[in-house]
């Protein structure tokens, strides 16, 4: 089902583990880390968006307050890296714009709430930092975001919501 077999990776660590680690994951995040916590370990839901909304608000705590020390340090050191770093950023800020305009900081919950890949705390945490919204309110609306995204991959995960 997932590119990657994330399962596979983290076998040998507790279940619980193995759902925080793979939430931390770009791109993956609950998004990944709920189906696998459901349909591979078969934990409870409580259990699964628990450890999956963990792991998406930590990383997105870890971003907002670091981010801006990591890219200093970095800056210039590296020319791939301001290559990939400009690529980053020019994507968020042309995909989050708009939005941010028109929405404010509730973009970034809306943002965070579709739960596609590429829309998850780690862009919207860039997204933060790039437009300069307060740490305390990017994490609260980007939380807020991320909590309701768990609950709708886990109506998905369970069948009660059904695209086909």
């Amino acid at each position: 089902m997932f590119h990657f077999d994330y399962v596979e990776i983290f076998k040998s660590l507790p279940p619980q583990l193995s759902v925080f680690l793979i939430s931390l994951i770009p791109i993956a995040e609950l998004r990944a880390s709920i189906p696998v916590a459901l349909g591979v370990y078969g934990m409870p839901v409580w259990e699964a968006i628990f450890w999956s909304v963990f792991g998406d608000i930590f990383v997105a705590f870890l971003l907002i307050n670091f981010l801006d020390s990591f890219y200093k340090m970095l800056n210039g050191r590296f020319v791939w890296l301001d290559k990939f770093f400009c690529y980053i950023f020019d994507r968020t800020r042309k995909k989050f714009s708009k939005k941010y305009e028109v929405w404010g900081s509730l973009a970034l919950m809306i943002f965070v709430t579709i739960p596609l890949p590429v829309t998850g705390s780690w862009t919207a945490s860039v997204a933060a930092w790039l437009f300069g919204i307060p740490k305390p309110k990017a994490l609260l609306f980007i939380s807020l975001g991320v909590i309701i995204a768990a609950a709708v991959v886990t109506l998905i995960s369970l069948g009660v919501i059904s695209f086909y």
